[in-house]
């Protein structure tokens, strides 16, 4: 029992309300929270002297509350963690964690900041079936995992604020990633919209990984019976977690051999072992691991970086579903945009990426961009609306590319280019229409930090130094110095700018950074 009431959990439905019965058997739980009235007025009658809320704000500034357990559609997420940590409150949000990775991200660092708890809800990592599979793959009594695959099928509960893959998918992806120990280098996923044109209600998603194991997840709420499976295939047994089957049966081990006789693989079967486990309530485990995280600081099993990891492998699988769905439905698209999306990058279904163009971590590609053959755009770019890159272009890391902007061969940019709407780079000196002079190219180079102004024109052959600025509507027609401020045309240095992007006092210092730099032979460094 759980001597201090600090636990306020916000949204009392569906499943919220199986959160408010483990935390009020626990004695933590102080203020439930739901915009539903009648709601609340079932709380209050199943659970006397508990105090409770419309308002979530009132869970934020509740003196005794130290922690606060989201349990709202997944829209609503972002807004309410967010809230939550800046109030200084330790966060257990349901899954998934936010929709957008970038928020996620956003939420971790918040946290770390605060130093408070980040915990996401899944639920099956606290199953005891589950942490028992854990221990014996580690111990190596499976022997080398060939593949894992998951059935998690039901008839309903039908929802309209996310399809199966949302509702369904994101305990097994975060299994499967436990288990396979790194991220997969590649997800793809097929779905059915049978109840609505809209909405999968079926979906497979397959993921392979670096280390060559590979798995597939099958959800549906289109599925005659309840069926919860995760099957593990290993070369020494094979484990099999049914958690619709009662205690006793839930984790079986089929200790099965392959046998080669002739050239030809035979299979030697075995009768299943049944592995013991200590009943307990998984969800109660959970919430009892989020009372300790708050009360010891330790990190959470399921903690922000794992519910992102899980949140970008989901958004990868929508990609593709997307995309797949797309070209079924008569609009096709380029065969590149069918390619299948990874998951540390997000291409948009109007995007081409190329066969051997290679885009980094992190990066996003918008509507109607081009990532030709050969190209490289490195980790954490931006690439806007109707952009051409390539061929054999390299961009570093960081870069942002705003809309209606072609960066063509020859050009290189290194890491934190901005490129503003609409800038030229140019690529031949004379070029005809009728005449081919793709071997007379000049080679442009645009140094880390620069950034390019609206309707610019760099022509070719020329380098725009680090941390330089070209002004919007400019003509660079000679190289431009580290730091240097250039405007008009054809393009005139004017003065000086920051690494920060702000201008340069007569005294070479920044008023908004203080930083303080001197002339040199390539334009400014910094004096230390």
């Amino acid at each position: 029992m759980h001597n201090d009431k600090n636990i306020a959990v916000i949204g009392c439905g569906y499943w919220g309300k199986n959160l408010v019965r483990n935390y009020h058997e626990l004695g933590a739980l102080a203020l439930v929270c739901d915009s539903d009235s009648e709601l609340l007025g079932a709380i209050q009658e199943t659970y006397p002297g508990i105090e409770v809320s419309n308002n979530p704000r009132d869970a934020f500034e509740h003196g005794q509350v130290s922690g606060v357990v989201i349990a709202t559609p997944a829209g609503t997420h972002y807004g309410l963690a967010k809230a939550a940590l800046e109030a200084g409150k330790h966060v257990y949000v349901e899954k998934p964690l936010v929709l957008d990775a970038d928020e996620g991200r956003e939420l971790i660092e918040l946290a770390q900041q605060r130093g408070l708890v980040l915990m996401v809800g899944h639920l099956l990592q606290y199953h005891p079936a589950f942490i028992k599979l854990k221990e014996i793959i580690q111990a190596g009594e499976l022997g080398r995992i060939h593949y894992i695959y998951s059935n998690r099928l039901n008839l309903g509960k039908f929802r309209r604020e996310e399809n199966i893959l949302w509702s369904f998918a994101p305990h097994d992806i975060s299994m499967i990633l436990t288990l396979a120990g790194e991220p997969p280098c590649k997800v793809t996923a097929t779905g059915g919209y049978y109840l609505h044109q809209e909405i999968a209600d079926v979906t497979t998603t397959h993921l392979e990984f670096p280390s060559g194991l590979m798995a597939h997840i099958f959800v549906s709420w289109l599925h005659p019976f309840k069926e919860q499976k995760l099957i593990v295939v290993g070369d020494a047994k094979m484990a099999v977690f049914n958690d619709t089957l009662p205690w006793d049966e839930k984790l079986s081990l089929y200790p099965h051999k392959i046998n080669w006789q002739n050239h030809l693989p035979l299979a030697e079967k075995a009768d299943a072992e049944m592995v013991p486990l200590q009943q307990t309530e998984p969800l109660r485990c959970e919430c009892e691991h989020f009372l300790s995280c708050i009360t010891t600081g330790e990190q959470p099993l399921t903690d922000g970086q794992e519910g992102l990891t899980v949140l970008e492998v989901l958004n990868a699988s929508q990609a593709s579903l997307d995309r797949k769905r797309t070209n079924g439905n008569g609009a096709p698209l380029p065969p590149a945009a069918n390619a299948e999306q990874q998951t540390d990058y997000f291409l948009h279904p109007t995007a081409v990426l190329d066969e051997g163009a290679r885009v980094g971590s992190g990066s996003k590609i918008w509507h109607f961009s081009h990532v030709l053959k050969g190209s490289q755009v490195g980790e954490d770019c931006n690439v806007g609306q109707n952009v051409v890159i390539g061929p054999e272009v390299s961009i570093g890391r960081g870069c942002k590319i705003q809309n209606n902007v072609s960066v063509y061969k020859g050009v290189t940019l290194e890491d934190e280019v901005f490129c503003g709407p609409s800038m030229v780079f140019t690529n031949v000196i004379n070029p005809r229409a009728g005449i081919r002079r793709m071997d007379e190219l000049l080679p442009t180079l645009i140094k880390t930090g620069a950034s390019l102004g609206a309707n610019c024109t760099i022509v070719c052959g020329h380098d725009v130094g680090r941390y330089a600025m070209v002004g919007a509507g400019a003509v660079v027609t000679k190289d431009v110095k580290d730091h240097a401020l250039v405007v008009g045309n054809p393009a005139k240095q004017i003065g000086w700018i920051c690494a920060c992007g702000e201008r340069l006092d007569p005294k070479m210092q920044c008023r908004a950074c203080g930083k303080k730099y001197r002339e040199a032979e390539e334009g400014l460094v910094e004096r230390e």
